[in-house]
């Protein structure tokens, strides 16, 4: 990484990896203060959307050494899109992020519409992004992340065998509930924030009732904003009440699940939400 950039982002390495399915990714790992994996291995956190979230989250690896409320040592590693699919993250993410077979909420359509119709994408912009939700591969993503991205951070930066955690918001917090929803033996605990369940017909309530009676190991901290409740878009009205139907099944079958409410928007939540998952679930 550039002095410049050093200076911005301590202890920051970058590096490209292409996927064994042809996708070129880019992954920023933020390492601890003075962090030293042949005496304190720590484990990894893995944090989506690497090219909006890397700026807001990885400088609060700094909470590791709060006096007043430390953070268990962890290794952030933030992924993301590399080269010139970079400046396409926000509609590549889609392909990614969410679980295969996902319905388009109209309420979603309508606010792809509104964008454009108020100038903030263009005709191109909009329907490439709606297009990316036809063909949806959040299966292929998780098995990247585990099987060809961690064990290149394992080797590489001597991560601790266990205690590994995932975080994702808004379409990445879709993204985390599914994962933590299939099982995945990797992460021990898994942040979602704003989840992007904008369907009563997700995935995720598919996938709850695919459960029946067994339960997750790993813990599900889950935050939303009231910006998103009390605001007049009514994608973001949904995605508040989908999740909360989500939480209520969860929490009456005694899962290991946490929720919190932040005074945010969805824009303006993520940073907020990223604490409130390292506070739940990594305090010391």
């Amino acid at each position: 990484m550039s002095a410049m950039w050093q200076g911005c982002l301590a202890d920051t390495d970058y590096f490209e990896l292409r996927s064994s399915g042809g996708y070129d990714y880019g992954v920023w790992v933020t390492t601890p203060p003075g962090y030293d994996p042949a005496t304190t291995p720590a484990p990894a956190v893995y944090v989506l959307d690497g090219n909006w979230a890397v700026g807001m989250t990885a400088p609060l690896i700094v909470t590791q050494l709060d006096p007043m409320q430390q953070i268990q040592p962890y290794i952030q590693v933030s992924v993301g899109y590399a080269g010139e699919e970079a400046q396409h993250w926000a509609r590549l993410r889609n392909r990614d992020l969410v679980p295969p077979g996902e319905p388009i909420a109209q309420e979603l359509i309508d606010a792809v519409e509104k964008g454009f119709q108020a100038g903030m994408t263009t005709r191109e912009e909009a329907d490439a992004y709606l297009a990316e939700l036809s063909d949806t591969r959040a299966d292929a993503f998780l098995s990247f992340l585990t099987t060809e991205l961690h064990p290149r951070i394992e080797r590489d930066y001597g991560t601790a065998a266990s205690g590994h955690g995932l975080f994702g918001y808004s379409y990445g917090g879709l993204f985390s509930l599914y994962t933590w929803l299939s099982g995945s033996a990797l992460f021990e605990s898994v942040g979602a924030g704003s989840p992007g369940v904008t369907s009563t017909d997700s995935q995720v309530f598919a996938q709850l009732e695919e459960m029946g009676d067994s339960q997750r190991a790993a813990r599900l901290h889950v935050t939303i904003n009231v910006q998103e409740l009390l605001g007049d878009l009514a994608v973001y009205q949904s995605i508040t009440k989908n999740t909360a139907t989500l939480l209520h099944r969860l929490t009456s079958r005694s899962e290991a699940v946490t929720s919190a409410i932040l005074d945010e928007t969805h824009v303006t939540g993520l940073q907020a939400s990223f604490l409130s998952y390292l506070r739940t679930c990594r305090a010391r």
